[in-house]
């Protein structure tokens, strides 16, 4: 039972507790888009980890990933058991290294994701924007950024991909992926303007006075109109001298940041979801051999569990572990018809500060801590409040400052502002000056952030690429 999966006999065998498993969940009332399995070598599967999808633009980023990937599984730090692309099909990849317990337990947790993805809001309208086979689009993606880099070089279109994966979570989540321009049509006289007060009214009605008026011509319309938080946007619409074959590479990795961001805010959501439906189909399954059962109940275990190791304690929240506690949770007192309806209608935040209680606080040892400069570690808060905000804090704004494009100016440099109080953070400088460097590439003008140091004070950090 612990050979890998890779066997014409242990193919067979996962192949036919597979198709029993689905109809299982069909059975318990799962509802999903069609599932489709491959087994791939683990190579493979790491690079899919790190580059997001089988085919994707290439750039050296991934390959730094890729080999941060294979040091931290070399040191068991990491072990990837599968991944799945929610659509219509879903796509779902499975290591044939792993053992037939291991895939048997893949393929029943698959299933979880694949219900989750179909009847999740977030997921069905960012499928519905995206589209359902972002593989073959993807794909396609990559075949044109071939053909520029045949076309204009590989250093051209680099740098572009420098800047565009430099900016990928600077989406607004808020807009829709396909929007329109900004309108050229100068507001209307007063249509922006605030109501007068009470003197301005007097004013206006005392004899000899006209209305003050401004020809339409004359006013330059404001660009962008508002803060524009879609960055990735913004520069692929209105980066003064862009080329169509820049602009497509932009909206391209917009276009994919769109896609994953519902896997990114429901993560807990989702993988406990999955965790949960695969513990339950592997003990309803009846008809898998025990020792078979046994095998994937220890996988789960592994998976599902809280600490680090033996009994330390971890400084990081297993995703795993607390949205299958959750959803036990739930689902203990409230139902599962209780727990269908938070699954279609939230995300990672309404689900922690809803469902996260004191008590379940508690019942996992969830904690605040912090790390002294002497290297000792304690903790700081453990209420419900820092709880939920620490577990929550990463996760806001697609885990990037909220920084937006304020003013495009007549000699076309762009000035960038960062939304700190809002945002409740700062950027790393050396960061940010090596980001900008990049949108200046693209941008071919001055750009400028206007930002805080780490003691709140301002800072303003200047492309040096005229």
């Amino acid at each position: 039972m612990c050979n890998t999966t890779t066997s014409a006999e242990a193919i067979e065998n996962l192949k036919q507790y597979s198709t029993r498993i689905e109809q299982l969940a069909r059975d318990l009332g799962l509802d999903y888009y069609p599932v489709d399995f491959e087994l791939v070598p683990n190579n493979f599967m790491m690079e899919i980890a790190v580059y997001g999808l089988p085919v994707r633009m290439h750039h050296w980023s991934f390959g730094v990933r890729y080999i941060h990937q294979l040091i931290r599984q070399g040191m068991g730090h990491s072990r990837i058991f599968e991944v799945m692309f929610p659509g219509d099909p879903c796509r779902a990849y499975l290591v044939n290294g792993n053992t037939l317990p291991e895939n048997t337990l893949v393929t029943a947790h698959v299933l979880g994701h694949a219900d989750f993805a179909k009847n999740n809001h977030l997921f069905a309208h960012f499928m519905d924007m995206a589209g359902g086979h972002i593989l073959e689009q993807a794909a396609a993606r990559a075949h044109r950024i071939e053909t520029a880099i045949e076309d204009h070089g590989q250093e051209r279109v680099e740098a572009v991909l420098d800047a565009a994966l430099a900016l990928e979570p600077h989406i607004d989540i808020n807009r829709e992926l396909h929007r329109p321009l900004y309108s050229l049509e100068p507001p209307r006289q007063g249509e922006n303007d605030p109501p007068p007060d009470q003197f301005q009214q007097r004013y206006r009605q005392l004899p000899g006075e006209k209305p003050h008026t401004l020809h339409a011509a004359a006013k330059r319309v404001s660009v962008p109109p508002q803060p524009e938080y879609d960055l990735l946007w913004f520069i692929a619409n209105y980066a003064p001298e862009m080329e169509g074959w820049e602009r497509d590479i932009f909206l391209a990795v917009r276009e994919e940041s769109y896609y994953f961001y519902p896997v990114f805010a429901c993560q807990i959501m989702n993988e406990g979801w999955a965790s949960y439906w695969h513990a339950r189909l592997l003990r309803e399954a009846d008809f898998l051999p025990h020792d078979l059962y046994l095998s994937a109940i220890k996988a789960h275990s592994d998976v599902v569990r809280p600490y680090a190791a033996e009994r330390q304690l971890a400084l990081a929240v297993n995703p795993y572990h607390l949205g299958f506690s959750m959803w036990e949770d739930i689902i203990e007192k409230h139902g599962l018809e209780t727990a269908r309806r938070i699954v279609k209608e939230e995300d990672d935040f309404g689900f922690i500060r809803n469902y996260l209680t004191k008590d379940l606080i508690e019942k996992l040892e969830l904690f605040v801590y912090e790390a002294r400069d002497d290297g000792d570690i304690r903790i700081a808060e453990n209420n419900v409040h820092a709880v939920h905000e620490a577990i929550l804090a990463p996760k806001f704004n697609y885990g990037a400052p909220r920084i937006a494009a304020n003013h495009l100016h007549v000699d076309g440099s762009l000035q960038l502002v960062h939304d700190h109080q809002s945002d409740g953070r700062g950027v790393d400088l050396a960061r940010a000056e090596r980001v900008l460097e990049y949108i200046g590439r693209v941008w071919r003008r001055p750009v400028t952030l206007h930002t805080v140091g780490e003691r709140g004070e301002a800072r303003v950090v200047t492309s040096k690429r005229l």
